[in-house]
């Protein structure tokens, strides 16, 4: 029998700092995607801001979401180095399950991130997905 699963997981992380490293942000989200297909990792949504980046995956059961990541961010700070010196995401990441009947509201708010951050900072963004997903966390850590 084969393994069937349905893991919807928005992924969600910063430039070191929150600082806007990101000058191409479009650019920067073609390459990731192109480096998610090259992983056979199935990316259903990308997009953010100049510091930040936001993914719909579908995980395949057999990869774990860590080492997914690791890969998306690895690969696409590299080439960010190659053109921008000095580039480097956070250390670690938000991640939070989405329901199958939640795809296309997440699908719409990850597309629709520069008019969202005209009125919220990624900081308030990140601690509501937070609340939102029913995480525990001390605010004075949460971007240490």
């Amino acid at each position: 029998m084969h393994t069937l699963a349905a893991n919807l997981v928005h992924c969600v992380f910063s430039t070191k700092g929150r600082t806007d490293l990101i000058r191409e942000p479009e650019r920067t989200w073609q390459y990731m995607a192109g480096i998610a297909r090259t992983k056979k990792i199935p990316l259903l949504a990308i997009g953010g801001t100049s510091n930040h980046v936001h993914l719909l995956l579908a995980v395949p059961p057999a990869m774990p979401l860590a080492r997914l990541l690791q890969d998306l961010k690895g690969n696409s700070s590299k080439w960010l180095n190659e053109t921008s010196h000095g580039f480097a995401w956070q250390s670690g990441y938000g991640a939070f399950s989405v329901s199958e009947s939640r795809r296309q509201a997440v699908i719409d708010y990850i597309g629709g991130q520069e008019e969202h951050h005209r009125k919220w900072s990624f900081e308030h963004e990140f601690l509501t997905l937070l609340r939102n997903s029913k995480i525990e966390f001390d605010p004075k850590y949460v971007f240490a």
